[in-house]
């Protein structure tokens, strides 16, 4: 990886395919280097190629390694637009960025808070009331790291279980492991034309009850709301958590954010 001295200024940006490719175009337009870290190479396929535009692939674990990485590349500021419920590395890049004094700002996507007759916003994914669920089809689209134990918990209460995972190695891998019935798991990206929302047939095909997610604010989230709203299914959407951040440094539109950093920095 080649850092370039002659640059504006190195920003950092940690977020996945939605908001990090737009936020990295308009700050190589405006002579920023931009190094962007993404977890997997097909994220990385997101970004365009220009000169000074770097990928890291890959998760940064340890706080050591985003010390060592902010210091190595020269890092004048760091953006966190990762999901609204990547807590664990939005509190150690926090934590980070206070300890050695780099500027932090936050991208976060507004809460939809869209409100139907059949939408429910619930604390956490195994809120759904138990009593309502014998032989319900309920269809998880949760990701895959709380895939298994939540899938148990609704099989528990009765509940036929299915679940939509994105085409990434480690997802695949988790949701075969699971406890969910191969048949009943489906891979696919999440729909972005209106027009054509694949997840919509999915439900038609399994008759799902129940949709669960989270509340994102991304194209996925929309496009469970499209396919809800006027139906009789309901859709269960678990709240983000509570930002913990300086409201000041949180932004939740691509202008408001790229004009403070032309302003700051």
């Amino acid at each position: 990886m080649q850092n370039s001295e002659n640059c504006h200024e190195n920003v950092w940006i940690l977020s996945g395919t939605s908001d990090g490719p737009f936020l990295a175009k308009r700050l190589l337009d405006l002579n920023y280097s931009v190094f962007a870290s993404v977890v997997t190479f097909r994220a990385s396929k997101s970004y365009s190629n220009h000169p000074k535009l770097h990928i890291i692939t890959g998760k940064l674990i340890k706080r050591e390694e985003i010390v060592e990485f902010i210091r190595k590349n020269k890092i004048k500021l760091v953006i966190d637009a990762t999901h609204p419920f990547a807590l664990i590395i939005s509190e150690k890049l926090k934590s980070v960025c206070n300890e050695i004094n780099t500027p932090l700002l936050v991208f976060e996507r507004e809460s939809l808070n869209n409100k139907s007759s059949n939408f429910n916003y619930i604390s956490n994914l195994k809120d759904i009331d138990k009593s309502d669920l014998k032989n319900k089809n309920i269809l998880l689209a949760i990701g895959s790291r709380s895939l298994n134990d939540t899938a148990s918990y609704y099989m528990n209460c009765g509940a036929n279980v299915f679940a939509r995972i994105f085409p990434i190695q480690e997802s695949v891998s988790k949701a075969f492991g699971s406890c969910i019935k191969n048949s009943n798991i489906a891979i696919l990206e999440p729909s972005k034309k209106k027009l054509c929302i694949l997840e919509k047939q999915l439900c038609k095909f399994w008759h799902i009850d129940y949709v669960l997610c989270r509340e994102s604010g991304s194209y996925s989230q929309k496009n469970w709301e499209e396919i809800i709203m006027g139906t009789q299914m309901k859709l269960f959407l678990v709240r983000r958590p509570e930002s913990k951040n300086n409201k000041s440094n949180i932004f939740s539109e691509y202008q408001r954010l790229i004009d403070h950093i032309r302003r700051k920095y």
